[in-house]
């Protein structure tokens, strides 16, 4: 008889999407991002960070002050759209911690993403993130707030013959 805790695809997907974010070196904010086929084969994953050979240790990470990171920081959804180095993603889902921000809603929508799958909506009366509901429904981009009775997963790294 089968195994019956595994997880679901949506599940496998969104933890994908979370194990990217730890590679975020934001202090404050990790995000990341998982895109899949229809046939749920994994496209192309991001999180938020300095773009390419832009140093991470010589931009800021600050939310306040004089210089901040948020005209340097590209998001997750962005970056994975970027790493799918021109792959198809029509008709592709989009797995992700935190709900799109207007400007990721645009490159979602024009890459051809049909859906998006997301965790938080911690900034929902925002108005960037009401400009991105906006944008998706015209488009017809469906979003789910992935609802899942999987509290936490975890990773062990221990070989078998150490166990």
């Amino acid at each position: 008889m089968k195994r019956q805790d595994y997880i679901s695809w949506d599940e496998y997907f969104m933890g994908i999407a979370l194990l990217a974010a730890r590679r975020s070196k934001d202090p404050s904010t990790q995000v990341g991002a998982c895109i899949v086929s229809p046939d749920n084969i994994i496209i192309s994953t991001g999180y938020n960070g300095m773009p390419k050979g832009c140093s991470d240790d010589e931009f800021p990470w600050d939310r306040t002050g004089e210089e901040t990171k948020y005209p340097y920081v590209v998001h997750a959804e962005l970056n994975a759209i970027l790493n799918a180095n021109g792959r198809d993603l029509r008709g592709s889902r989009l797995y992700v911690a935190l709900f799109p921000c207007n400007e990721c809603a645009k490159a979602i929508i024009q890459s051809g993403v049909r859906e998006v799958y997301y965790l938080s909506d911690k900034y929902a009366t925002t108005p960037t993130t009401l400009a991105s509901k906006r944008m998706l429904d015209a488009a017809g981009v469906r979003y789910i707030q992935m609802k899942t009775n999987v509290k936490s997963l975890t990773l062990d790294f221990v070989p078998e013959e150490e166990k």
